[in-house]
């Protein structure tokens, strides 16, 4: 199918082809009738499946063609609205179409001034768009068509009861549209308060198969200490055009950040804690191709679409598996392939395993080479030999050994040290680092095995 056979306006249909859009997605080829006969709906797709041209295109035709006048977008996050602003904006330019973003953390004025003279396409964030139409600011703007986008993002932030608000200042007589990668209990309840007889369309498992072709997936098993010495490694190896980097938390992102730039990488972090400006700096520079790796905790895993983000590295394993699907979902998008690589400790056995069953992922198991050919730059070996000893930790083993080597001098003996681990083929240290297949079976059966006896013990007790 092509995008012409949807009959779209002659200046979006140049729109789409300046985007190089060449066939529309499933999601847009199941959605895009539904909007055009302006019946409600409820969608199912994860990001990166073209859902924002999915209700974009056709808002943008009804607007073109005089059948429609507005169209309001509600997203979870301030990076989200802008990314979305942006594709709406440029898919419409030729039809005239003006958006506007709305979200907190600078002044009301100017996005008052900008509504007030007349946009068609507003995408806001819950937050500041509750409080303008609670002071009355944008009365004016009645939307004939309402978009909820990542639905169950907004949930999990807790914006339920804002997004309930909303909808009693937007007038009864419109389309409503609800997009979401999921459909808990509290969704399905919300979709039967502000959707009428709504049409219900899924491609997450087309969606899910995709990503499992397109996207190389495995992990490695290492000691805690080892993380830093890891992932610079990765970033040494591994043929990156752009990365992420996935932190559990902002003070990691902080960290490992600094430790990056100190030794050589083009790196920035992007956490919660940075003010919109700054969050801005970081995804421009990012998406200009300033930057190549982005250090980020979860605010980057949905959202957020850059093109040619060729890896994506979990730093720590995430907390939960939709998680993993949508931070490994920044990588293979557009149907282009990429790699996720998930660094896991000895003591993550059980997370693993969670992500492994209830994604349905293959993650291969995969060691990191260490050594490097005897004729490159030295230079080259610097970062990560910096890295490798400085997350070691001190052994009373090696105290020993250096009070053997007594009879030498001190400056002699850490000349010959690093020497010897520069060449790295010649040295007797590991050449690998992670442990291999036989090595992790034994540490997951040992795991299971504990927690056999761990359950056959609970069950005892609960007898008793």
């Amino acid at each position: 199918m092509k995008f012409n056979e949807f009959s779209f306006h002659k200046d979006l249909l140049k729109g789409i082809k300046i985007a190089g859009f060449k066939e529309p997605s499933p999601i847009q080829e199941s959605v895009i009738p539904v909007i055009e006969e302006g019946r409600d709906m409820v969608g199912q797709a994860h990001t990166g499946t073209g859902k924002t041209a999915a209700f974009g295109l056709p808002i943008i035709n009804k607007i073109a063609n005089g059948d429609i006048e507005r169209a309001l977008v509600i997203t979870p996050t301030r990076e989200l609205a802008t990314q979305v602003s942006d594709e709406l904006y440029h898919l419409g330019r030729f039809c005239g179409i003006r958006t506007i973003t709305v979200y907190g953390g600078v002044g009301y004025g100017r996005q008052i001034a900008l509504i007030n003279k007349g946009v068609q396409i507003i995408v806001a964030t819950p937050g500041r768009l509750k409080d303008l139409y609670k002071k009355g600011k944008i009365d004016n703007f009645n939307p004939e068509i309402v978009v909820l986008d990542e639905a169950d993002e907004m949930l999990d932030m807790g914006f339920l009861d804002e997004i309930k608000e909303i909808f009693e200042y937007i007038p009864q007589n419109r389309q409503t549209l609800l997009f979401s990668a999921t459909i808990p209990e509290p969704i399905k309840a919300l979709a039967d308060e502000i959707l009428t007889t709504p049409e219900f369309i899924s491609v997450v498992g087309e969606y899910e198969g995709t990503v499992n072709n397109v996207i190389e997936q495995s992990y490695c098993v290492i000691n805690e200490s080892q993380r830093d010495e890891a992932i610079v490694k990765l970033l040494e190896t591994e043929k990156i055009n752009k990365c992420i980097i996935f932190c559990r938390m902002k003070r990691e992102v902080d960290r490992l950040t600094e430790h990056l730039q100190a030794i050589g990488f083009s790196a920035k972090g992007l956490h919660g804690d940075l003010d919109q400006m700054e969050r801005e700096e970081v995804i421009k520079s990012y998406r200009r191709n300033q930057v190549k790796v982005m250090v980020a905790t979860d605010v980057a895993s949905r959202g957020l679409d850059v093109k040619q983000v060729t890896h994506v590295f979990n730093y720590h394993i995430p907390f939960d598996p939709q998680s993993y699907v949508h931070r490994i979902g920044r990588t293979g998008r557009a149907g282009k392939s990429g790699k996720a690589i998930t660094l896991v400790s000895t003591t993550e056995f059980k997370e693993l395993t969670r992500i492994q069953k209830e994604v349905g992922a293959e993650m291969k198991l995969a060691t990191i080479n260490l050594s490097g050919e005897e004729n490159s730059s030295c230079v080259d070996c610097f970062p990560s030999l910096e890295a490798t000893v400085r997350a070691v930790d001190i052994d009373e083993r090696a105290l020993d050994f250096i009070d053997s080597m007594e009879d030498m001098d001190y400056h002699e003996f850490v000349e010959r040290v690093v020497t010897l681990l520069l060449k790295g083929e010649k040295s007797p240290l590991t050449k690998h680092l992670g442990y291999d297949e036989n090595s992790v079976k034994n540490m997951i059966d040992e795991y299971q095995g504990e927690q056999k006896v761990a359950r056959h013990n609970n069950r005892k007790k609960k007898r008793c």
